[in-house]
């Protein structure tokens, strides 16, 4: 964490030019170039702005302060915009770096957002002054103290916990996160009738109904990488929406899932194989949204397609053949070819495919492994 000496330093002029001309070049080199005063502290935010430039791009244009441990647990500011919460006024219990709630001032017309860490408060206030963001209260306090006092009610409180312990251990239950929203359930509801909560991507949605019985939940993925579940607990639903960010989303309700029928399997009939994106996996949304978009789905994510058909949220790659699994036979064919390997509902992950078969990773080729009904497969891929 940045010290309030080094904050202090990070704002003043001189140190703001030094990383504004550092902002190019290799950040060991900086650190290690002694004609650079405080060289070991502007490397790390050229490092960390650099790093922005995907992520945070509205921070790298601005040239904010970025603490180490602060940007790693930040939203994207692909994920915050997509935050579906509207009103006058928003609580943030949990600001942080505090992405989300610059893309929550976008909504409201005045924010209010929580930091219980001192520093941490006035780099996200000198942030958002350089952001030109001006309808953001910063207030240096934690949720527990904060809520009880507060007297006003709000369109809307946020919160994304923080998830990893004291010893930096990952952490998914609400009840082990700080703050502790199923613990503050009841101080919450006293200010608002909603709430959105940010949840670890490991999170489960079908915890997330059991929690909030009429929520909204979202899956959400960037590049087909699922990045959050976000329960938004204002008796909207229940509604269950996979949403790939640039793709598409796609939406159920909780009690039609799992109640699609599953046509019988011919592996000789289908040409094409959809991967789904991993919201629709997570979700366990893939067989209802290829309905209508394939012959075949399955619960372990794969669809299997005579011809294929528009389907943005994934991708489609042509099929060759479709066989059992035999890995003597597999180890025979394959033995020392670079090849891609994919695989949904099967025993071995990758990597131990590869090491049973002598594979090696590469492009010569796909093969995806699965499993229909009580049976393992092969999928040879064009």
């Amino acid at each position: 964490m940045i010290t309030l000496e080094q904050y202090e330093l990070l704002c003043s002029d001189r140190l703001r030019q030094t990383i504004d001309q550092q902002i190019e070049r290799d950040p060991t080199r900086i650190a290690l170039d002694k004609r650079i005063e405080h060289a070991a502290l502007v490397a790390t935010q050229v490092k960390y702005l650099q790093r922005a430039r995907t992520k945070l791009p509205r921070y790298y244009e601005a040239r904010c302060i970025l603490p180490p441990l602060a940007f790693e647990q930040a939203s994207s500011e692909a994920c915050a915009a997509r935050k579906s919460c509207r009103g006058e006024s928003v609580l943030d219990l949990t600001c942080g770096l505090g992405v989300d709630a610059l893309y929550l001032a976008q909504h409201f017309e005045r924010v209010i957002t929580l930091e219980r860490n001192e520093v941490l408060a006035a780099i996200a206030a000198e942030n958002f002054r350089r952001l030109g963001v001006t309808n953001i209260q910063v207030i240096h306090d934690s949720a527990e103290h904060f809520l009880p006092l507060v007297q006003e009610r709000f369109d809307w409180i946020y919160a994304d916990p923080d998830r990893r312990s004291t010893e930096g251990r990952k952490l998914v239950r609400l009840e082990d996160c700080s703050p502790d929203i199923l613990a503050l359930r009841s101080e919450i509801f006293r200010r608002t009738d909603r709430l959105c909560l940010k949840n670890s991507p490991l999170f489960d949605v079908q915890e997330a109904f059991r929690l909030f019985e009429k929520a909204r939940v979202e899956v959400v993925s960037l590049h087909d990488e699922c990045k959050e579940v976000m329960i938004y607990a204002d008796n909207g639903g229940p509604l269950l929406t996979a949403v790939a960010i640039g793709r598409g989303e796609f939406s159920a309700r909780p009690e039609q899932i799992g109640k699609i029928q599953t046509p019988a399997f011919d592996p000789g009939a289908y040409h094409w194989l959809f991967l789904p994106d991993v919201s629709l996996q997570k979700a366990r949304l893939t067989p209802h949204y290829l309905e209508g978009r394939a012959d075949l789905w399955s619960v372990n994510g794969y669809g299997f397609a005579r011809e294929k058909s528009e389907a943005p949220m994934g991708r489609w790659m042509e099929i060759d053949r479709i066989e059992p699994y035999n890995p003597k036979k597999l180890r025979h064919d394959l033995k020392g070819r670079k090849i891609t390997l994919l695989k949904q509902d099967f025993p071995l992950n990758t990597a131990e495919i590869a090491s049973r078969l002598g594979i090696h990773p590469g492009n010569e080729g796909y093969i995806a492994f699965t499993k229909i009904g009580q049976d393992y497969w092969t999928i040879r891929l064009k």
